[in-house]
C-alpha cells in the first residue's frame, strides 16, 4: 500500500523531471535577453553621459553647458555628517556654482578618477586640483595648492541627470587651507 508522502513525492518527482524535459520558451529568453541588453544600453548611454558632463562642465571648461545634461530642476542631496541637506538645482545655477570654483581655486584640474553605471545611476569619482585664489570657509587666499577628492551618484532620466548624492572630502579639505 503507497502512503500520502509517496504519492507526494512521486507527483513532484514527475512533475520536476517533466517540466526540465520541455523545451525552453523561446520567445522568454528573447525578451530576457533583449531587456538585459536595453539595461546594458542605457547604463553605457548614462556612464558616457556624465563622463561628458564632468568633463564639459564640471571641469570648469563650460558652465553654461549644464542645460545640455540637466533636468529643469533638480535634487543635489549633499551628504555631510553633521547636516545632510537637499538643494533644488537648475542648470543656471549649478553653472554659477562651477564659475565660483573658477573663482576659489582659479583654473583648476579635473581628473575623473572613478566611473560606474548600473540602470539610471552612475558614480563618478574625481580630484579637482587648483591654487587658494580666494576666501574659502573663512580661510584668506594663499595662493597653494589646494587638492580636494569628491564622489556623486547622478540619477538621470530621459538622458538628464535628475538628482544627485555628492560627498566631499572636507576635513582633507579643511586640513589645506
Amino acid at each position: 500500500m503507497i502512503n500520502v508522502k509517496e504519492i507526494l513525492f512521486i507527483l513532484l518527482f514527475t512533475y520536476t523531471f517533466y517540466t526540465m524535459a520541455q523545451p525552453k520558451d523561446k520567445h522568454t529568453d528573447e525578451v530576457l535577453q533583449f531587456e538585459q541588453q536595453n539595461q546594458i544600453n542605457s547604463s553605457a548611454k548614462n556612464k558616457k553621459q556624465i563622463r561628458q558632463f564632468l568633463t564639459e562642465v564640471r571641469s570648469g571648461k563650460n558652465p553654461d553647458h549644464a542645460v545640455l545634461y540637466m533636468a529643469d530642476t533638480l535634487l543635489a542631496h549633499q551628504l555631510n555628517a553633521e547636516a545632510e541637506t537637499t538643494v533644488k538645482r537648475t542648470p543656471q545655477n549649478y553653472a554659477e556654482h562651477i564659475k565660483e570654483f573658477l573663482i576659489l581655486y582659479g583654473d583648476f584640474h579635473f581628473e575623473i578618477t572613478e566611473l560606474i553605471a548600473e540602470d539610471d545611476r552612475v558614480y563618478a569619482r574625481w580630484k579637482q586640483i587648483g591654487k587658494h585664489m580666494a576666501t574659502i570657509e573663512g580661510h584668506p587666499a594663499t595662493g597653494k595648492t589646494i587638492i580636494e577628492i569628491a564622489s556623486a551618484v547622478y540619477r538621470l532620466e530621459n538622458g538628464k541627470i535628475k538628482e544627485y548624492w555628492i560627498q566631499i572630502d572636507r576635513l582633507g579639505l579643511e586640513k589645506q587651507l
